[in-house]
């Protein structure tokens, strides 16, 4: 049987007139592990297809492709993809450019292949992100709301509103005032504190602040005047300001269900930055 599988792969050779054969991956692979068992003296007999040297080198190639090859192929896939993710505007030859300075030499047709691969379209038809559109607002952007806190006071249980500004970028949390009546002067008032260049709401910021009535149209006029644009959210729609929801999460959690408010002057105390609550304030900055 051995000596007729030889002589047929003779003649088929033969028929190939000096034209070169190609093998693939698999047809390699499958040579190279079969030849590595039989070693150089035997192959010298048997293979009548490639010379034994070239089947040991696929061996060897074999060995090599499985430590480094994938491993590679994933970090070199990975920069493709980051790369285009990060810049929406980068298409495929200024992605190549940057490929090369980081050591990676690649043809702009392969990175075509490797982004369609991945679901990413060429750097026009490429849509801008949300994530990068606010990112690149957060400078501008203050978020408002008022949270609720029931005091003990010589009137029995009352409910004072507390009002605080959030600054998106940075996270820094200003608590301006709090009332048992949040009117339109008392809004105004605490508002006016935060306008000049120390406070959060200086000339050109965007004020991000629900649908409630104590922003008012006189509270917004107000801020108008100051150079100050207000953006109210859909109704119904907590997650289009979701850090100020979140920072009223973690005060509640983290300071306001730990204690029992006595008066007006214990919950000031409470609110200021300086104690209880600069916590709750600092852990949610850096956690979201």
């Amino acid at each position: 049987m051995i000596a007729f599988l030889r002589e047929e792969n003779r003649v088929l050779k033969a028929r190939l007139a000096g034209q070169r054969l190609r093998f693939d991956d698999g047809e390699r692979r499958r040579l190279g592990e079969l030849g590595h068992r039989l070693g150089r003296r035997v192959l010298a007999d048997v293979a009548t297809l490639v010379t034994p040297e070239t089947i040991l080198r696929w061996h060897r190639e074999l060995v090599a492709r499985k430590w480094t090859y994938r491993a590679r192929r994933a970090r070199f896939a990975g920069h493709q993809a980051h790369l285009p993710t990060e810049n929406p505007t980068w298409g495929y030859t200024r992605i190549q450019g940057a490929l090369k300075h980081l050591g990676h030499r690649v043809g702009r047709s392969t990175i075509a292949r490797v982004l369609r691969a991945e679901g990413i379209r060429p750097g026009r038809q490429r849509p801008m992100t949300w994530q990068t559109f606010l990112r690149a607002h957060w400078p501008a952007l203050v978020a408002a709301d008022f949270f609720t806190t029931e005091v003990w006071t010589a009137r029995g249980l009352v409910t004072y509103y507390v009002a605080f500004l959030l600054d998106v970028q940075s996270r820094r949390v200003d608590v301006i005032g709090c009332t048992p009546c949040p009117d339109e002067a008392f809004v105004i008032q605490c508002l006016r504190q935060t306008t000049g260049d120390a406070g959060l709401l200086y000339e050109g910021r965007i004020l991000l602040c629900d649908r409630d009535p104590k922003w008012s149209r006189g509270v917004e006029q107000w801020l108008a005047t100051a150079g100050v644009r207000v953006v109210r959210t859909p109704p119904a729609a907590p997650n289009c300001n979701a850090y100020a929801e979140r920072f009223v999460r973690s005060v509640k959690e983290e300071c306001l269900d730990r204690i029992v408010p006595l008066g007006e002057w214990h919950l000031r105390c409470t609110n200021s930055p300086r104690t209880t609550i600069a916590s709750a304030i600092t852990r949610d900055s850096r956690t979201n």
